[in-house]
């Protein structure tokens, strides 16, 4: 259909130029050369009205490429209801007029921050601390179909320079003045692109703009407070290593436990290996010992007939040792008995020695009271050399040994005083 109409208008364009020419050779020779001649004016009439009958089904045909769609508008009543889609359509020649609108997905982008050879807006936002942020974003979206004739007779055209840039500007001002530059940066940087993306889809969904995908690509901080988070993030970064290598060891120590309790659990399968080993074993020496029990019980029957024969044997030797202990045990009494009898009498007969003389010094001692002097001088005589004594005896030292009982139980008379 496309070859066609430009064959249609290939063709009506030269009839009517044919005409044109016509009528201005006609009026050449006329006016310029001076020659007599009739101006053809059917003729050029008719050319122009042939040229125009094939400009009007030109004009009327109306291809609408892939990935395009088309509104009509007419001269007479504005903005048509309906959409043209991709393919061949007619349309009433110098009344009605299509607009094409790009109904593939589109991108539109900023930039952090300016660039020499950047046609993209720069979009800059203000945190909750007043700080300015640059914003690399990037806004996935389609035009819907079937409200193109609102968009084409209610929004500002075109819609990616005069719609996309304030609303997508205003939803990442309001958003992110809810959000510490940090949070922005690190931690909440996809809550933020969520919280944009929902408003920015409400927003344009009215409108007939369906929002696809909002990507957040980059942010630009102010270079003091950069430097300053780089600090933070070089110690989060020791920190997230610290703590890795905290579940390293913790997954070693879990390792050496499932070690543990895998070599535990050896030793319980083996321990359980040798408890039925030796079950059978005793099951074993059980069924063996049904066979030897009768030879045992013989063996049993005989032990106890010697332990019998053996503990009488005992007893009967215990009671002549017992036997002869007890006459031992009377002579050796009766020897006692004799022996102390003996000792009673040589005691006795040495008392009786021993008074008789005492008896015998007492009185030689009692008729001579000199002795006594006599006897102490012995005794001291190797210790002393001279002594005097008085002649009446008087404070004589051995006065008050003579005032003591003598020996035997008898009492010396003191000297009479002269």
């Amino acid at each position: 259909m496309l070859l066609l109409k430009y064959v249609l208008l290939a063709g009506g364009l030269g009839l009517v130029v044919a005409a044109a020419v016509m009528l201005l050779s006609d009026a050449h020779r006329i006016l310029i050369l001076s020659e007599p001649a009739v101006v053809r004016r059917q003729q050029a009439g008719r050319l122009a009205a042939l040229g125009c009958i094939l400009l009007f089904p030109a004009l009327s045909i109306v291809v609408v490429a892939s990935g395009m769609a088309g509104v009509r508008v007419s001269q007479l009543s504005g903005t048509l209801a309906g959409t043209l889609y991709a393919g061949t359509h007619l349309v009433m020649p110098l009344v009605h007029r299509v607009e094409l609108f790009n109904v593939r997905d589109q991108l539109f982008t900023t930039i952090p921050a300016e660039a020499p050879k950047q046609s993209e807006p720069v979009l800059k936002v203000y945190s909750r601390e007043g700080l300015p942020l640059g914003l690399g974003i990037s806004v996935r979206y389609q035009l819907d179909p079937q409200r193109l004739p609102y968009v084409q007779s209610t929004l500002p055209q075109p819609i990616e320079t005069e719609m996309m840039p304030p609303v997508v500007a205003n939803a990442f001002r309001q958003t992110i003045a809810g959000y510490m530059v940090r949070d922005v940066f690190s931690t909440k940087r996809e809550e933020v692109r969520r919280l944009a993306a929902d408003s920015i889809t409400t927003k344009l969904a009215p409108d007939g703009i369906v929002v696809k995908e909002v990507m957040l690509r980059d942010v630009t901080l102010p270079p003091e407070y950069a430097k300053g988070l780089e600090g933070l993030l070089l110690k989060a970064q020791e920190n997230d290593r610290l703590t890795i290598e905290v579940e390293v060891k913790q997954k070693e120590v879990r390792t050496a436990e499932l070690e543990a309790e895998a070599a535990k659990a050896r030793q319980v399968k083996q321990a359980e290996g040798r408890a039925q080993i030796t079950v059978l074993e005793a099951k074993a020496q059980a069924d063996a010992m049904q066979h030897t029990l009768p030879l045992k019980e013989k063996q049993i029957q005989q032990s106890r007939l010697e332990a019998e024969a053996r503990k009488e044997a005992t007893v009967k030797n215990a009671e002549a040792s017992a036997l002869a202990k007890v006459i031992d045990s009377k002579a050796e009494l009766e020897r006692r008995n004799l022996m102390a009898q003996a000792d009673e009498q040589r005691i006795r007969m040495l008392a009786g020695a021993d008074a008789e003389r005492m008896r015998s010094e007492a009185q030689v001692l009692k008729d001579n009271p000199l002795l006594i002097q006599k006897i102490i001088a012995e005794r001291l005589s190797d210790k002393v050399q001279i002594m005097m004594v008085p002649m009446d005896g008087k404070f004589f030292f051995a006065n008050d040994v003579l005032k003591t009982p003598a020996l035997g139980g008898m009492s010396i008379p003191q000297p009479n005083q002269r």
